[in-house]
Order: C-alpha cells, then structure tokens, then sequence
C-alpha cells in the first residue's frame, strides 16, 4: 500500500532579500494530520517561511510542492483592522464570502460564538486569536498555518488555545502548522518540532529535540534542560498521527536529529 500523498512538500527552499539568506535551504514533509511546530529565535526566518508556503513571498530557489486541491486556512501574526471603523464579528467573518451558518458554526467550533455580534476592537486577546482560528475554518480546510496564534493570550488562554488546535486537527483530520515562541506549551501540543535558524538546525519528537546540541546552542542549556524536566514528568507522548504510544528512551542525538514515526 502506497504511502498518503503529503498535504505539503518544501525541496531545499531559500529565499534571499538583497545579499541576505533569510531562509537557507529548508525541505520538510507535511502528512494529513500531522501537527508540526516551528520554533527558533527571532529573526530565524520562521515568518518568512510561512509566507513562501503561503505562496505570497517569493523563493529564490528551491520548490514548494502543495497536494492538488489543498484548501488552506491562515491565522497571520498581525492583523492591523482600522479601529475607526466600525466592524462587528458577524461582519469580519462574512467577508470571506461565506455564509452566516458557517461562520457561526466555525465560531462555534472555537468557543465564541457568542461574540457573534461583538466589536472586534473590544475582544481580548483570546478572543481574538480564537475569532481568526474561526475565520479560517470557514473555508474547511486540509491546512491550518498558524503564526503565533498565541500572541497576546495569557498563560491559561495559551493551554486552553493549544488543546483547541490538537481538537480541531482530531476532528477535522487537517494538518497543522505554527510558529510559536512558548516552548514549553507547544512541546505538550505538537507532534514534531523543527528549530529553524536561517536553516533547519534540527528536528524530531518534542521529548527528544531538547537534547540535541543545536537546539541546546540555540537556545541555551538552562532552556534545553527545562524542557527535558518537563518531559520527564510526561509518560506518553505522541506520533505524528497524534495517537499516544509508549515512552521511548532519551538518546543523545548528533548535529541532524530528524525522526520518523514509528511503524
């Protein structure tokens, strides 16, 4: 039996501004399913790499191969809406063309409907973040990108955010991909990291990465060992499907740390 054709391939992609290498020759498989999270510092090229998925940053080389089809929902790091005007939820999910039943039904599906006939400029910052995520199940998507989807939410919205995104792939069988800074929330909640600095330093299971050397040179050992007491105090993890297997043992891994899930 053939292996499911991914939702998303990248072979060697790089993108340049001027002189500077912004992305430096990523390649990465996405499945139907799969959760993958994109971590490094700031200025890492992580947005950048969003864009050119996306398909609205050009590559300077290298190929970005989506599945025929592919329906993608995007919840963007900013979103600048003109406080001067007047715009309800109702009015901001509707102008995706789509109708007023399943804008409400996505708002359902991420807790707010009730703020259906809100001002989008007095939601906090949960209610934000989960307004977007709604706005961009509309479409049903095969694809959820998600940049930091959350920026601006408290701790306690941030857990609750992250076991909404693992729900939402669970139910709707999508695939998912973020950046985010909060490390330690989204090792409980992804299935595979990959540190990005320019290039991809390493990648794996979230309870191994925090062992790898590049990882612990790029952000630090006090950070790497945090995360690795955290991990200890988990007794499952995930594969890249989402279901729980046993717990594996902790190896020291060399500079390339890519895994494959198990059979």
């Amino acid at each position: 039996m053939s292996a499911p054709e991914p939702l998303l391939s990248l072979s060697s992609v790089s993108v340049r501004f001027g002189s500077r290498l912004v992305v430096d020759r990523v390649s990465l498989t996405l499945h139907q399913s799969d959760i993958v999270t994109v971590i490094g510092p700031n200025g890492a090229g992580k947005t950048t790499l969003i864009k050119a998925i996306l398909g609205i940053q050009s590559l300077s080389s290298g190929q970005v191969t989506r599945r025929p089809g592919l329906t993608v929902g995007y919840v963007p790091q900013h979103l600048q809406l003109e406080t001067s005007m007047p715009l309800t939820v109702r009015r901001f999910m509707l102008l995706g063309g789509q109708s007023e039943a399943r804008c409400r039904q996505a708002l359902s599906r991420t807790g707010v409907e009730h703020l259906f006939a809100s001002s989008v400029h007095h939601l906090s910052g949960g209610e934000k973040q989960r307004v977007l995520l709604a706005r961009a199940l509309v479409r049903s998507p095969d694809l959820l990108v998600l940049d930091e989807p959350a920026q601006g939410v408290d701790i306690n919205g941030q857990a609750a955010l992250y076991n909404l995104i693992r729900s939402l792939r669970d139910e709707l069988h999508c695939g998912v991909l973020m950046i985010s800074h909060d490390l330690h929330l989204v090792m409980a909640a992804t299935d595979k990291v990959i540190c990005l600095n320019q290039h991809v330093c390493c990648s794996g299971y979230p309870a191994d990465i925090s062992h790898d050397p590049a990882f612990i040179e790029t952000f630090g050992r006090p950070v790497a060992e945090s995360l690795a007491i955290y991990h200890h105090h988990h007794n499952h993890r995930h594969n890249l499907r989402g279901d729980v297997v046993t717990p594996a043992p902790h190896h020291h891994h060399g500079k390339s740390c890519t895994h494959h899930e198990p059979d």
